[in-house]
């Protein structure tokens, strides 16, 4: 297949792109190389593959309404990843016109690229932050997630909203995923693992939030990326048995899906903190701190829909995908 992944040189991005590229697909990646973190990191992930022969990079931002457009009629992908957006919950507390250029507008743009060059399936990131207030676990996509509590999350619901739209109006497909808390080798360094491990190797003390009270279902890239390759093989297809009069929150009459991806297994925060000591031989010091605004205490994925419809589930312990990351991060910086 022809496929447009837009984040190419992202964390999720950048490994879904090389998996693409080696079974065979062509890839052409969309990036802007924004600053929110380090662009080196970014260049360095994108180093893996940009020299193969079946990939095409632009550095494009999403906001570029002329660009985008020019971009679908120039390669006319077959399918569309839209993995790029302005990430961070936190951040969107300090800088939320970010997330409506990027997230908003420039998924309008994405939409509006494949509804005019006949794309057959957009798959697109959502967030485990949509559910937002819910406290009902797991988190299920057949629960209500009207209650966002930052606008990162808001954001993630709209692109959900939109794409529906889309799929009822044009007859596009469209499917979310709702990645729950991904982490792994070359992942964002404002991410928790990033952080830790950097301060814990500099003997600093490790901001715990909520005092450790955290429960995350974190999911290994690995198994994110196979998630995603599995729901872009198939586009989203209508539920014949959608009413309207009692409406499923997780399909519809248009070909329209939304899906969580998380391991199905919430891990206590102490118990994250614990393993990363081990797979760095050497004990934190922390510094204990309450809940951040816009933070929910807990996640967890109940990802029966995927597991059903797509025999896929998440299979990487978390103690094994932190050892991994610590063995990437020594040597990505020659430690």
């Amino acid at each position: 297949m022809k496929v447009l992944i837009t984040g190419s040189a992202g964390f999720i991005g950048s490994t879904l792109a090389l998996r693409l590229l080696e079974r065979g697909d062509t890839v052409i990646g969309i990036d802007n190389h924004n600053d929110y973190y380090d662009p080196k990191l970014k260049e360095d992930r994108l180093a893996r593959f940009a020299d193969h022969p079946d990939y095409t990079h632009l550095r494009l931002d999403l906001a570029d309404r002329e660009g985008i457009k020019t971009c679908f009629e120039t390669y006319k992908p077959q399918r569309v990843v839209n993995l790029a957006a302005q990430a961070g919950v936190r951040y969107s507390i300090e800088n939320p016109l970010a997330y409506i250029d990027s997230n908003i507008v420039g998924f309008a743009h994405i939409l509006e690229g494949c509804r005019h060059n006949d794309v057959e399936h957009l798959v697109y990131a959502s967030s485990s932050s949509v559910y937002g207030a819910n406290t009902m676990m797991p988190f299920s996509v057949h629960h209500n997630i009207d209650h966002p509590l930052s606008l990162y999350a808001a954001s993630k619901k709209s692109n959900e909203l939109m794409a529906h739209t889309y799929s009822h109006l044009y007859n596009l497909p469209t499917t979310g995923l709702r990645f729950f808390t991904v982490y792994g080798p070359w992942g964002r360094p404002d991410m928790a693992l990033f952080k830790f491990t950097r301060a814990m190797l500099a003997g600093e003390k490790i901001p715990v939030f909520n005092y450790g009270k955290h429960r995350r279902d974190f999911t290994y890239v690995d198994d994110i990326v196979e998630g995603v390759i599995r729901v872009l093989d198939q586009p989203a297809r209508s539920n014949p048995a959608w009413s309207g009069a009692n409406p499923d929150a997780g399909t519809s009459l248009a070909p329209w899906r939304v899906y969580n991806i998380g391991n199905n297994s919430p891990v206590e925060l102490m118990d994250y903190i614990a393993a990363l000591e081990k797979a760095l031989g050497k004990k934190a010091e922390m510094e204990m701190l309450p809940l951040q605004p816009g933070d929910v205490p807990d996640t967890y994925a109940d990802v029966s829909d995927l597991v059903e419809q797509f025999d896929y589930k998440p299979a990487t312990p978390v103690e094994q995908g932190i050892a991994n990351f610590v063995t990437w991060y020594r040597n990505y910086f020659n430690l």
